[in-house]
């Protein structure tokens, strides 16, 4: 074949290029006939058509309404909102106080079902629906699930109808239930509706799994990691729905970040039609590139195929983040053997305006603060989250602890649902590289050891080291000692202390690590929580020395800040703790709460609730943990004064700067709890506006902050 391909050229050639040198014209042909060879090759080798699954978004197209089911029968269609999912009804309600609507509604979106489906597997997948949602199609049931904040899917092939119009139907209910997690709305409310994204996926009958807990049928295991090399493990999970053993093959890939094929698996299989079937490839990895958090979050992506007759009938991709994570009481948090000391922040989901319906641009919004503030971690609090925020994670290298709402307090029925949402929420993000920790419940508490919460607890710690052997465990305590009978369950101890908002001075904080670190120096312990709240329409010069945390109405944003500089003081020259996690990033609702000055809201956050205004605290905690240059006067919204001698707080993470009020340089400052903290002491204004400005020179650049007070 290649000579007469050759001779045809050569013919050709001197007919057509009688002006060209012969030694391009034979180089020519040998260019031509090389392209031929490999195209044919690859049609060889390539299958003919892909008949991979589709994944169609499911997100327009739905109407609601906010009554139960059996009321719906007996409206008209004018009833009905038109809406564009995610949605939910609690947007605004639940964001104003406790007459929030709780109950059914209906989603219903009507469809036709693609006659190419026929034969295939069609499941229909929720990322998120609050609290408990009942899927029927023709008004026949097809499922139900129990849990806000973790997928799941449905087969609805065999309730497909191919002649007619389908009508699929969501009976979506938020009421608190005591075998449900979260058991009520006391630490946050368990917003209504399909507030997270649909889909519809079709597949082959031979297929990936899809409806195992809604987990995406690749669990990527890897160890003995280094720089040298990592011995990867890509396990896959395959149902065959054909009725007849199936002959296929599994190719694993391994991408680059370019998206090049560096290492790649293919294993022969017969695929039994009796029950979910799991294939395991073994890959070593030489010369890896590590996933090294923010500083190097470098992801490879695995996509798994399955092929069949020489055609690929499904595939699915993971990210791929090779790590090695130990914490140990030597050495505390380790990444890649490189000893990290642990910024954490917290972050709950919702949003003024927009309850828990986010898009995926609003969740990068969140990321990018917490990236901007220099945190290197977020406790996921206190449910699973969007998965877009798992992925994003991934991507800019935060480590994340994720944890299920087994929060609060018990009732003795939720454990089988506990158990449920560990499993969703380890099986669904089994593959994100930055989740370091499954966290296993907050703040329940018995009476008794070996009781009810430590059963749980137990059982929730056993379930996850068998579904992932490779992640640590942890639960979180709001006592503060490590004597409480729910504690020592999992790998790892949280604590959430607030010592002068709930209980305690400020200073108790310090105090509280050197007296747990004599009488456990060998315990791996977090503090999980801590924090206070701040108005920041509410200002005060002078802080009140009696306060309730529980039924005020007066938190001024200078309580949090001051708090905050003290506490962070003392955490950052502790070598104790595995780390700590500051309460909240963000302020969020609480419906059943009415303190400080605004009804159902939690202000403990760094940034306010609708996002547009950063508190004072936030720039303290960036001058003390970014590589980002601060230089920030504190108390800036304390506008209106009534006292002539003040203190001046300046936050600079680039020398001491220089300040003037009012064009008159102040002596030099006293350093605070931190050396990004600087404090001007006994400062005088005058009557009416004083202009305060500060100024540091570095690297041949002049940084400058400045505010304006009134002195009445």
């Amino acid at each position: 074949m290649m000579y007469s391909v050759e001779r045809h050229f050569r013919k050709f050639a001197k007919k057509n290029t009688t002006e060209l040198p012969i030694v391009k014209v034979h180089f020519m042909i040998r260019k031509i006939m090389l392209g031929i060879l490999i195209g044919l090759m690859i049609l060889k080798t390539a299958p003919l058509f892909s008949q991979g699954r589709q994944v169609i978004s499911w997100n327009t197209g739905w109407k609601f309404h906010k009554t139960d089911i059996q009321k719906v029968k007996k409206v008209s269609d004018t009833v009905w909102s038109q809406v564009t999912i995610p949605h939910t009804w609690n947007r605004e309600d639940m964001q104003l106080g406790k007459d929030f609507y709780q109950g059914n509604a209906v989603y219903e979106k009507q469809f036709k079902a693609d006659p190419a489906w026929k034969g295939k597997r069609v499941f229909i997948r929720f990322e998120g629906v609050g609290n408990v949602a009942k899927v029927l199609i023709n008004n026949k049931m097809v499922g139900e699930h129990k849990g806000a904040y973790s997928a799941f899917s449905f087969d609805i092939s065999s309730w497909l109808r191919w002649d007619e119009i389908n009508t699929l139907q969501v009976v979506a209910n938020n009421e608190a239930r005591p075998d449900v997690i979260p058991v009520n709305h006391q630490l946050f409310g368990i917003y209504g509706g399909i507030y997270r994204p649909v889909s519809l996926i079709i597949t082959d009958p031979l297929n990936i799994s899809v409806d195992n807990y809604a987990g995406p049928g690749i669990y990527i295991y890897q160890k003995n990691v280094s720089e040298n090399q990592a011995d990867v493990s890509v396990c896959t999970e395959l149902n065959n729905k054909t009725g007849q053993p199936q002959q296929a093959a599994l190719i694993a890939n391994i991408h680059n970040r370019e998206g090049q094929v560096i290492q790649l698996a293919e294993l022969p299989i017969t695929v039994t039609a009796q029950g979910l079937q799991r294939y395991c490839q073994n890959i070593q990895m030489q010369k890896p590139h590590l996933w090294n958090g923010l500083e190097d979050p470098y992801l490879y992506k695995v996509t798994v195929q399955v092929k069949k007759q020489g055609n690929i009938i499904d595939e699915v991709s993971q990210p791929l983040g090779i790590r090695h994570i130990e914490i140990s009481k030597e050495n505390g948090f380790s990444l890649n053997n490189k000893k990290i000391k642990i910024h954490g922040v917290t972050r709950h989901q919702d949003r003024w305006g927009f309850g828990s319906a986010l898009s995926n641009k609003q969740h990068a919004e969140d990321l990018e603060d917490i990236r901007d503030i220099g945190a290197n971690s977020i406790r996921l609090a206190h449910y699973q989250q969007s998965e877009y925020v798992y992925a994003k994670s991934d991507s800019i290298g935060f480590l994340i602890w994720a944890e299920i709402p087994f929060v609060n307090t018990t009732t003795g029925q939720e454990k089988d649902n506990a158990l449920q949402q560990m499993k969703e929420l380890i099986r669904q993000n089994f593959n994100h590289p930055s989740i370091y920790v499954w966290g296993m419940h907050n703040e329940v508490y018995e009476k008794n050891a070996g009781g009810y919460v430590s059963q749980v607890t137990a059982a929730l710690h056993d379930l996850s080291k068998t579904e992932d052997p490779g992640r640590y465990t942890v639960s979180v305590n709001g006592y503060g000692t490590m004597e409480r009978p729910e504690n020592g369950e999992g790998d790892l101890q949280g604590m959430n202390r607030y010592y002068g908002w709930y209980e305690g001075a400020t200073t108790d904080l310090e105090k509280w690590m050197k007296k747990l670190e004599q009488d456990y120096p060998s315990n791996k312990i977090i503090l999980s929580e801590y924090g206070a709240d701040g108005n920041i329409f509410q200002q005060a010069e002078t802080l009140p020395l009696e306060f309730n945390p529980v039924n005020g109405t007066f938190f001024p944003e200078q309580r949090e800040t001051r708090m905050h500089e003290i506490q962070w003081g003392a955490i950052s020259r502790s070598s104790y703790l595995v780390g700590s996690y500051l309460w909240n990033m963000f302020d969020f609702a609480v419906p059943l709460w009415s303190r400080g000055g605004i009804p159902a809201r939690n202000m403990k956050g760094l940034v306010t609730f609708d996002r547009k205004t950063k508190k004072d605290v936030f720039y303290w905690y960036k001058a003390n943990w970014s590589t980002q240059p601060v230089l920030y006067i504190s108390d800036r919204r304390l506008v209106e004064r009534t006292e002539a001698t003040t203190t001046i707080t300046v936050y600079s993470n680039i020398g001491v700067p220089a300040l003037k009020i009012n064009g008159r340089k102040i002596s030099d400052p006293e350093t605070g709890t931190t050396a990004v903290h600087f404090l001007f002491k006994n400062v005088s204004l005058k009557k009416g506006r004083n202009k305060i400005n500060v100024l540091v020179k570095k690297g041949g650049k002049t940084y400058t902050d400045e505010v304006y007070w009134n002195l009445k």
